[in-house]
């Protein structure tokens, strides 16, 4: 079973960007890692996936143009630089792993979740 750790939220002013992290664990191999988030009172969201071997990546309408998300294979880490922060982009940020069935960017296709991070973007 696939474990999953985030690390890296925080509050952030209006404009600025932040690093959020991810390592995974366990000996289940994943095709595909994901981000996803949770605005309070909404439904959770795709924000970017990435494949963890050819290190193809998708992003989110939210996400397109600022955020960037990354991989180092060796760390078993998953990355999610954010740019150009807004207030909307508050909530928190799950690492996610994704069974190889279904949708890249569907909430649903994501099988193994970690606990999330918080990111507070507020001036």
């Amino acid at each position: 079973q696939v474990h999953m750790v985030e690390s890296g939220g925080g509050l952030v002013q209006p404009g600025g960007s932040l690093r959020v992290s991810c390592v995974h664990s366990g000996r289940t191999f994943e095709p595909y890692f994901g981000w996803l988030r949770q605005a309070p009172g909404k439904e959770r969201e795709f924000v970017a996936a990435i494949s963890w071997l050819e290190g193809g990546t998708w992003y989110g309408d939210p996400a397109k143009g600022r955020f960037t998300i990354a991989r180092d294979i060796a760390k078993n880490t998953v990355y999610l630089q954010m740019n150009r922060l807004r207030p909307d982009d508050t909530g928190v940020y799950y690492c996610a792993a994704h069974t190889g069935g279904g949708s890249i960017n569907a909430v649903g296709s994501y099988s193994t979740w970690g606990q999330g991070t918080q990111v507070t973007v507020s001036s």
